[in-house]
Parts: structure tokens; sequence; C-alpha cells
């Protein structure tokens, strides 16, 4: 289960790596949304993104962690993750995806905060609370449903 994210809105958003526009880096951000990001990190860490936005809008969730790996880059060698998965479409044929199992959470079970890591963005953007993790102590109750 996916238990933190964070998430990144587009060329306007200072802490997105489309703040600068289209690179080659960043090229899959502006795909429709459920295609991979996966990017190397201060060179070492591969992180894992689900790209969001319609086609042209680089939109993007940063996958933080999930039940066993907390932290981005944990959470890439956990899943033995790297950037071969970039550009590849969240579903069974890509070989990664995301899965509906029926968990409810309840109201109060999300915290949000800022995002970890952007301050370069400047304080209006990396005070944004679009950071989600899922609460230990709530975590622990949920089941499907």
């Amino acid at each position: 289960m996916i238990t933190e994210v964070e998430a990144y809105d587009g060329e306007r958003d200072r802490a997105c790596h489309a703040r600068n526009g289209r690179t080659a880096r960043n090229a899959v951000m502006y795909a429709p949304g459920g295609v991979w990001y996966v990017y190397l990190c201060y060179g070492v860490h591969e992180l894992l993104n689900l790209v969001t936005g319609p086609r042209g809008y680089p939109a993007a969730v940063l996958i933080r962690g999930v039940d066993g790996a907390s932290g981005p880059g944990r959470l890439t060698r956990a899943l033995r993750i790297d950037r071969r998965l970039n550009g590849t479409p969240a579903s069974p044929e890509g070989g990664l995806w995301i899965e509906d199992r029926g968990v409810r959470v309840p109201r109060g079970a999300i915290q949000t905060t800022p995002r970890i890591g952007v301050d370069y963005a400047g304080p209006v953007w990396a005070r944004k609370p679009w950071r989600f993790v899922l609460r230990k102590a709530e975590a622990n109750g949920l089941s499907g449903g």
C-alpha cells in the first residue's frame, strides 16, 4: 500500500522538474497521465513518480513510501525500480501498476505537510502542503472492504 506521496503541479510550480519547461530529462512528464516518470536524484537514488496531468501539462506524484519502505530512494531499491521503467504505462503490461484493493481510508488518517527538500523553490512553493502521509496508527487498522 502506498503510504506517502508528494504532488508536483506544472511549470508554475517552482519545485517541479518542469519549472523551466520541457527537457530531455522531464519530457515524460508531458505525456498523458498514467505513465511512470523515474529519474536519478543526486546521482544516487532512482525516484518513482506517476504522471497525472493531461498530455502537455507536466504534473506528477512522487511515490515517497509504501508498506515496508519509507523514503523514495529506499522504496525504489526495495522494489528494484530503475530508469528502465521511465515512460512505461502504469499497467500490468508495463510491469508496475496501482491496484484498488477496496481499502477505505478514514477521514483524518491522512496527514498533510509541506513537501520535503524543496527549499530551493522559495517559501511560497516550499510551504505548499502537498505531501500526504498515511498516519501509522490508522494504517494498522485499514482493511479492504
